[in-house]
């Protein structure tokens, strides 16, 4: 073998590696992006997008449509840096738990610095934009939702009551209070309603998972309902829950902030809510099915009620609606009607937080 020959296989070599690293570099890319996609819990996220959305579409304020649209984006970025926040922070019980070994950062797919420093740069464009886009009020609503799900939930009673998920819940449960207060810069009481719904909504959901989990988060040194106080007492307050949940969400229809499309929807799926609870309660501890049936229902539940309240809204059933200057600082009192119903919605305001 001569030298041009040699010199030209190791030419060609050059040019495969060459290739094939070109070739490597867009699916890697690709990986990395949905690494990160990964730490702001998509479905989470969506959950929370689609409930903001509901209460800037009910609230009597219309935004401009690119207003709204910055909002919407802005309290998506908020929960996704929630999400990734909250990886950084539990990445020690998450690589424990079979539920979350496979999240990026146990993975070893991007370090806890990188997810520290992409929650809490999303988190502060998240609550720019929304200043800028609508009001100070909303914004300060956002940044405190953040913080009160990572500083107070995640970092405090995650690890350290039995409450953790009943107060913590109050993190998950703004964001239709956000999506008012976009519209209108002020808090009212149908998005403290809808507040409402979604805080007694939370515990028997993540109940409802944790009682079939129960090793998993033993194993991670969370105490859970489930964990510290047995099956029987948490489908008992289960139960307790999901009859307060029933009322709760029949509050828009009572109150006259939801016509009759709403109030029928409410109480058929607060019936069955009520009766899976039953079921789980009576069930017998081998019995994995109650659970899963009841917390695979509550998601369904949370979006046709959610669903439900938006097309009622949409339908004319609803509050009179005015437009607003990009909805800064507008304190509105806007008079809702539900048949021989009508009661008046009383604003707290909150633009100079």
């Amino acid at each position: 073998m001569n030298v041009k020959s040699i010199a030209g296989q190791l030419g060609e070599r050059r040019a495969r590696v060459a290739l094939s690293s070109h070739s490597a570099s867009p699916l890697a890319g690709h990986w990395r992006m949905s690494d990160f996609a990964a730490l702001t819990k998509p479905r989470v996220m969506m959950l929370a997008v689609f409930t903001a959305l509901v209460g800037l579409s009910s609230a009597p304020v219309r935004l401009d449509p690119l207003s709204a649209l910055a909002a919407v984006l802005a309290i998506a970025a908020g929960a996704a840096a929630a999400g990734a926040l909250n990886m950084w922070y539990d990445a020690d019980i998450d690589a424990v738990m079979t539920r979350t070994a496979m999240r990026p950062i146990p993975r070893g797919k991007i370090s806890r610095f990188e997810a520290l420093v992409f929650g809490l740069v999303l988190g502060g464009l998240a609550v720019a934009v929304l200043a800028l886009a609508t009001n100070l009020t909303a914004a300060a609503l956002l940044a405190c939702t953040i913080l009160f799900y990572i500083a107070v939930y995640t970092a405090w009673l995650k690890r350290a009551t039995r409450q953790n998920i009943v107060i913590g819940g109050a993190a998950g449960a703004l964001p239709p209070v956000i999506g008012w207060a976009a519209a209108t810069g002020d808090v009212g009481l149908e998005p403290i309603a809808l507040f409402l719904m979604i805080f007694l909504w939370t515990p028997p959901h993540f109940w409802a998972l944790a009682l079939n989990r129960t090793d998993d988060y033993a194993r991670a040194g969370v105490p859970m309902l489930p964990v510290v106080a047995g099956r029987a007492a948490t489908t008992r307050q289960i139960l307790i829950y999901s009859g307060l949940l029933a009322l709760a969400s029949a509050l828009p229809w009572i109150l006259g902030f939801a016509g009759t499309v709403y109030g029928a929807v409410a109480a058929i799926c607060g019936a069955v809510f009520l009766l899976l609870a039953g079921q789980l309660n009576r069930s017998i501890r081998a019995d994995r099915r109650a659970a899963h049936r009841l917390f695979v229902f509550s998601i369904v539940y949370l979006f046709v009620l959610f669903a439900a309240l938006l097309v009622d809204h949409r339908s004319g059933s609803s509050s009179p609606v005015r437009s607003s200057d990009g909805g800064r600082g507008v304190s509105v009192h806007a008079e809702f009607k539900s048949g021989a119903v009508r009661s008046t919605c009383f604003t707290v305001n909150f633009s100079e937080v």
